[in-house]
């Protein structure tokens, strides 16, 4: 023991240590109990016949002591979970893959995206397309205008509000050379898309291309075979490749789409669905005086690695294609 320190058994095994001149007293405990408090936290609270679906700090501190585990603070608790980054109280949405051929879908789209299919490099006359439908967008009319931001305060939104009904907004992205396409439509669905397709596919240079590759998920208005089939017969060299279920995040589509949520459905402010629409279009021929291809560095690596990830917590075998 070094001078100035004084030292003494505790009521649950632990030491404690007080160094003078100031310094903070800190109890040292069994490193036991430090290895079962940690386990606990990494427990659901169920499995204690809790009803609680995630443990607070104070919650678990609470369980701990009551069970006997140990007599530490909380702060030291949470000290110990620190140390480990273990935030019980946090949680993170999660969904497994459900469908067997996941790996190979999404590992086709990333191939064109890089510009290869099955293989091979694409030419120069064949493109991809990346498509989809915004749907339910509202137009929420303020009942008092919207207030411009001022010196020392922001913006006023006016919280009342009526709404005025609802739009659909379609958009096709040209992944390589950042040209969009888009329309509003009063709803989703077979037909909305299919005027999407013939605004792509009436000009140039998709008309006379090679190939067009149109990137999709599995919404209804493109889903299935019969999607694909009746691709193919009005436009025999545009070609459907679905994405698997679940990977709306594959598809560059949905990152023009979180733009258009940031940058022109935030505030929603508009007294009619005319005016909302207008605001759309507006809107996507503005994206087109400075829009450039996205910088997409999501890989087959990274995708084999996400899997792998994703396996180790699958709660049974689940078999994914390589």
């Amino acid at each position: 023991m070094s001078p100035g320190e004084d030292s003494g058994s505790g009521p649950s095994g632990w030491t404690g240590s007080r160094i003078k001149r100031g310094r903070v007293d800190r109890a040292v405990f069994p490193p036991e109990q430090v290895a079962e408090v940690k386990a606990i936290a990494c427990e659901l609270p169920r499995t204690h016949e809790l009803p609680l679906s995630r443990f607070s700090r104070v919650e678990l501190h609470r369980l701990v002591i009551e069970r006997g585990v140990t007599e530490a603070s909380a702060s030291t608790v949470w000290r110990w979970l620190h140390e480990d980054a273990i935030k019980p109280w946090q949680t993170r949405s999660w969904i497994f893959p459900r469908d067997p051929d996941f790996a190979e879908k999404a590992g086709r789209v990333l191939d064109l995206y890089a510009r290869t299919f099955n293989g091979k490099r694409l030419r120069p006359d064949e493109y991809v397309i990346s498509a989809d439908e915004k749907s339910q967008l509202q137009a929420l009319g303020r009942e008092h205008p919207t207030v411009a931001p001022g010196p020392g305060r922001p913006g006023l939104l006016e919280f009342e509000y009526v709404r005025g009904g609802t739009v659909a907004y379609l958009a096709a992205w040209d992944v390589h050379h950042a040209r969009l396409f888009d329309r509003v439509a009063t709803t989703t669905g077979i037909v909305p898309f299919g005027k999407l397709v013939d605004q792509v596919m009436n000009v140039e240079p998709y008309r006379s291309a090679r190939t067009v590759y149109w990137v999709v998920d599995n919404g209804s208005s493109h889903c299935g075979n019969a999607s694909v089939q009746r691709m193919a017969a009005k436009y025999p060299n545009a070609r459907l490749i679905h994405l698997p279920v679940h990977a709306s995040w594959l598809n560059q589509i949905e990152i023009y789409f979180s733009i258009v949520q940031r940058k022109a459905m935030t505030p929603n402010d508009f007294g009619s669905l005319a005016q909302l629409a207008r605001h759309l279009l507006d809107f996507g021929q503005h994206y087109r005086t400075l829009a450039q291809p996205f910088q997409w560095t999501f890989t087959r690596a990274k995708l084999d690695a996400v899997i792998e990830k994703i396996t180790r917590h699958e709660p049974q075998p689940f078999a994914l294609a390589a």
